[in-house]
């Protein structure tokens, strides 16, 4: 018996390749999916629904050889709950901003500092598509809630074993009857 394994979903693209970009004024763009491809971009990020995506900006030079991207990235999604796996309705609006560089250098070490900086290799194409679907995946909330999910205490331990609950791994737990006693204590020597 043989399984099949579903084959990745193509996701949308719409790229740019960076040498036919003006090199004095900005490139304008618009990224707006049709529901096709708003379905693909839903499964690739694991939503139930994409009602709406539109990355909309322009790509300018900067400097001799650096290019600037700035967007605004505004959405719709329906994210599972991560309690009960209602769907959570999102809205996303926020600017979105990406710096190649193309004297970009790695940071080195073994420790490496992660700065805010947007920075990147300048690549030969930048993919409009691909820019919208990781602002939006960085924009969602990482665990979406529906109004009145909450989660639950689990507990668990072997039969005859009375289980621990959440307050007893509290390290002053014990302080209070540690306390009761003491009290008793020094009430009973008197």
């Amino acid at each position: 018996m043989t399984t099949q394994t579903a084959a990745p979903t193509a996701l949308p693209s719409q790229p740019l390749r960076v040498a036919t970009l003006a090199s004095r004024k900005p490139t304008r763009f618009a990224f707006r999916p049709d529901g096709a491809a708003r379905e693909m971009i839903a499964a690739a990020l694991g939503l139930l629904d994409l009602p709406a995506l539109e990355l909309v900006g322009e790509i300018r030079p900067e400097g001799r050889r650096d290019l600037r991207l700035e967007a605004r990235l505004v959405a719709e999604a329906v994210q599972p709950c991560s309690v009960t796996l209602a769907p959570v309705p999102a809205k996303v609006e926020e600017p979105v901003l990406r710096r190649y560089l193309a004297d970009y250098a790695a940071p080195q070490g073994d420790e490496v500092e992660i700065t805010e900086d947007e920075s990147e290799p300048l690549p030969e194409v930048i993919d409009i598509a691909a820019v919208a679907v990781e602002a939006l995946a960085l924009a969602l909330p990482a665990w979406p809630r529906a109004p009145g999910a909450e989660l639950g205490e689990a507990v668990f331990a072997e039969p005859g074993v009375a289980p621990m609950r959440q307050a007893d791994l509290n390290p002053f737990a014990g302080l209070a009857s540690l306390a009761e006693r003491l009290k008793k204590d020094d009430g009973a020597g008197e």
